[in-house]
């Protein structure tokens, strides 16, 4: 199917703007003639890519870009050259042949010098050979810090419809508000100690450490201590405020100073909203468990005072949409609180993945804050947020009363942004087994996790951006087997229609009817998960480890709890955890499944749960599994380290190129995070690193065996080596310099924590690991892969292993 853009055209629902904007002291050059190479790279929602022009660069191949130059043949044998191209008077270049391409710029400096690079449109840009993140939804706020060389300077831009600065400022530390995050003052909550959090951009070349944030209210001065700041790069940094002293009714301004020691490096003023949550929307912000940084999520509260016991609506937001403009969009209830959680960026990562976190981090912190009946709580959204109601729906099937898609679309298998569409199969079994790390994302494959609450779908019939036809779709499809949906197509509807398109009144009026049952009242269960890492309980029945990792596991069973008996049928399922709380101490119970012996088990208290192992042709009790083993807390895939505040740490034990590769490509995926995940991460290097000092936090690794002074602490067990000319993968052995690994791995001693590895076998093979489409929302990385550079040219026959670690980390 098409790719479509998910910009909505509600624009009205982005947050007012109340930051002073960047203000620079500065010459600006703005690039305005460049060269255009079209389809020579293809990056998606998957672990392959394919990248014509960084192959040359990376085997040193690449001839400086000419106009009506040669580059070389596409896949298909057509000629690609280099063809002149202008900025328009708006600054960008534009053409209606850009796809899959690159930009070439130049810049000529009469002297070494630093400049801020920044670049709207691109998804990134090799600086003099060094990757960098891009801003593809031209955000405007992203600004690269970048080592300008006397003589010629080269820009190799990937994106399209881009316009390219370099601001030459003579601050080299200074404060940039134009991305902060910030709550709302709320009347009547103890303002004391709220978070905000603002960029520190740091253009020098040393780590800026022991710096700190100086706030003042109204004469409530906070100081804040910022955490270390890499040398030439940016980073977002939490400030505490205490407004208890502000009176005011609308908002209120206050100055932030950066300091070192005595000295003030800069200064600017921020705007604060203030709210009556009596009949204001408001901003609450809190500490990620993801990584250590600063979200938000937004509330429109219920009218009158809060009531523990009310309802609880959780809304996720369109792509583009910042959560205080969802959350804006409806008229507060009687009846509950409506939370509106954040994606981590208005796009973010399409409800999945660390999106998915975040609206299970934001859902915990209502449920705090406000109490609601846990029988009461709904779900819905728009757009995007659509997408994220089917899917959050069908993932966590027993947290929900009753769920409404608005304008949504179910699965990324048949609906791209940006980062394109999850392929449906490949034509290769290693490509599936790649695939397979994305299943979670099919919400037909979890269809019947939705028969446990009622579903009211609402689509506009003239939607041009999320077409009717993917309401239809899943009409159709619940229809076959859905007791309790409700279908609502608005006349002459388009995307977005008014409030309407999300607060309506019937949409309200059916979540009243619906309650999401009690925990001892479910005596039938039909579940299905792609990986128990994700989604592994449903009530009393939890799938701790699966028979063949990431496909559909579905346990489909009944109880009956006074004749003490639990039957049905399990697919795919290993190892299962029952919990017997709702049974008598005493109480004799007999357990049938897949038709096979039964288990018997008499319960010693109200609070006993069990673990049942199919060996063979017969489940049989056994004890539970200790922490080592594949599970919940831990199963794995590559994308899993990148959580639990996790610390990047690159080398310095290989060679001068090997480590300048290690710190860059730490220092791109950190601005690629930022920009994506809104988020913050420490980076360091191997010698720094110890399992004391970041405990219970997960790694990311970059390098190898021979270069990075933390590989053998962390890695010294796995059954993955990668060292200089070598990859073994169990007994398999792989040599060549121009081998790129993937991994992950459980960190010893502790109970959840991992490392995942991005490693090379010389500087070709850590070239072709500088991708880092595992950000793109739902993309499939499996536990471990294995490729060579040239399948930056000829795709999928170059991944030479791929595949997933058996429950005790074991490589069959």
């Amino acid at each position: 199917m098409k790719k479509k853009s998910l910009s909505p055209s509600w624009k009205f629902l982005f947050p007012l703007l109340l930051l002073t904007n960047i203000t620079f002291a500065q010459n600006i050059y703005k690039f305005t003639e460049g060269l255009l190479l079209n389809n020579v790279h293809r990056y998606g929602r998957e672990a392959l890519y394919t990248d014509l022009l960084a192959y040359q660069l990376f085997t040193k191949s690449l001839k400086q870009p000419v106009p009506d130059a040669v580059f070389g043949n596409s896949s298909t044998g057509a000629e690609l050259k280099w063809l002149k191209i202008s900025a328009d008077t708006a600054g960008r270049f534009r053409s209606r042949s850009f796809n899959g391409g690159y930009l070439y710029l130049t810049y000529n400096s009469d002297q070494e010098k630093t400049a801020l690079l920044n670049i709207k449109g691109n998804s990134a840009v090799f600086v003099n050979g060094v990757i960098h993140a891009g801003d593809p939804y031209s955000s405007g706020w992203m600004y690269i810090p970048v080592n300008l060389k006397k003589g010629l300077n080269e820009f190799y831009v990937r994106g399209q419809n881009l316009s390219a600065n370099l601001f030459f400022n003579n601050k080299p530390v200074h404060l940039n508000t134009e991305d902060a995050t910030l709550p709302s003052i709320v009347k009547g909550d103890k303002n004391n100690n709220l978070l905000g959090a603002i960029v520190v951009i740091n253009s020098t070349s040393k780590e800026l450490k022991n710096y700190k944030i100086k706030s003042n209210l109204e004469g409530k001065e906070t100081i804040t201590t910022l955490p270390s700041i890499p040398a030439m790069s940016t980073r977002k940094v939490i400030f505490r405020l205490n407004t208890e002293a502000i009176t005011g009714n609308s908002k209120t301004s206050f100055k932030l100073n950066l300091t070192d020691g005595n000295r003030t490096l800069d200064e600017t003023n921020i705007a604060l909203e203030v709210a009556d949550p009596s009949s204001e929307k408001y901003m609450n912000t809190f500490i990620s468990n993801i990584d250590g940084s600063l979200q938000y999520y937004a509330v429109a509260p219920k009218i009158g005072a809060n009531e523990p016991g009310s309802a609880l609506f959780f809304s996720v937001h369109g792509a583009g949409v910042e959560a205080i403009g969802q959350a804006r969009a409806y008229q507060s209830k009687d009846w509950g609180n409506l939370v509106a959680p954040t994606n981590r960026r208005p796009r973010g990562f399409n409800w999945e993945d660390w999106g998915r976190l975040d609206a299970l981090e934001v859902l915990q912190l209502a449920k705090d804050k406000f109490k609601p009946n846990p029988q009461h709580i709904y779900l819905t959204g728009h757009s995007m947020g659509g997408h994220g109601t089917w899917f959050l729906g069908a993932t966590y099937p027993d947290k929900w009363a009753a769920i409404a898609p608005c304008a949504g679309y179910p699965t990324l298998k048949g609906y791209g942004s940006a980062d394109g569409l999850i392929p449906d199969s490949s034509s290769s079994a290693i490509g599936n087994v790649l695939l397979s790390a994305s299943n979670q994302s099919d919400v037909f494959k979890l269809k019947n996790n939705y028969k446990s609450f009622g579903i009211y779908i609402l689509h506009g019939d003239a939607d041009r951006t999320v077409s009717v036809n993917y309401a239809r779709s899943m009409k159709k499809t619940l229809a076959d087997f859905h007791q309790d949906f409700s279908y609502y197509e608005y006349p002459n509807g388009s995307h977005w229609y008014g409030n309407e398109s999300v607060d309506w009144n019937p949409l309200f009026e059916y979540f009243k009817w619906h309650s999401k049952p009690i925990d001892t009242g479910v005596n039938t269960i039909d579940f299905t998960t792609a990986s128990p890492g994700i989604s592994s309980s449903y009530y009393w029945a939890t799938v701790h480890q699966q028979t063949a990792p990431l496909q559909y596991s579905r346990i489909q069973f009944k109880r009956n709890i006074n004749a003490g008996n639990i039957t049905g049928s399990s697919q795919n399922v290993r190892l299962l955890k029952i919990d017997l709380k709702d049974f008598s101490a005493n109480k004799n119970i007999t357990i049938t499944i897949d038709s096979l012996d039964p288990v018997n088990y008499t319960t010693k208290s109200t609070t006993d749960e069990i673990y049942l192992l199919k060996e063979g042709n017969k489940w049989n009790i056994t004890s539970a599994p200790g922490l080592s083993e594949k599970g919940p807390h831990r199963y794995g895939t590559f994308k899993d380290g990148f959580n639990k505040k996790m610390v990047f740490v690159y080398s310095t034990a290989g060679t001068k190129e090997e480590n300048e590769w290690s710190v860059n490509k730490a220092r791109f995926d950190a601005e690629t995070w930022y920009y994506r995940g809104n988020g913050a991460v420490d980076i360091i290097a191997d010698k720094e690193y110890s399992t004391s000092a970041y405990k219970d936090r997960n790694i990311v690794i970059y390098g190898n065996e021979d270069t990075n002074l933390a590989w053998k602490p962390l890695l010294k067990d796995c059954p993955v080596q990668v060292s200089r000319n070598t990859i073994k993968v169990g007994k398999e052995t792989l040599t060549g310099d121009d081998l790129a690994a993937y991994f992950v791995w459980p960190i010893k001693n502790t109970s959840s924590n991992t490392v995942s590895v991005i490693a090379g076998s010389g500087i070709k093979g850590m070239n072709a690991a500088l991708a880092n489409q595992y950000f793109a929302g739902g993309s499939g990385f499996p536990d471990y892969m294995v490729y060579h550079l040239d399948m930056l040219k000829s795709g999928i026959d170059e991944v030479k292993v791929a595949g997933y670690y058996d429950y005790s980390w074991k490589i069959k």
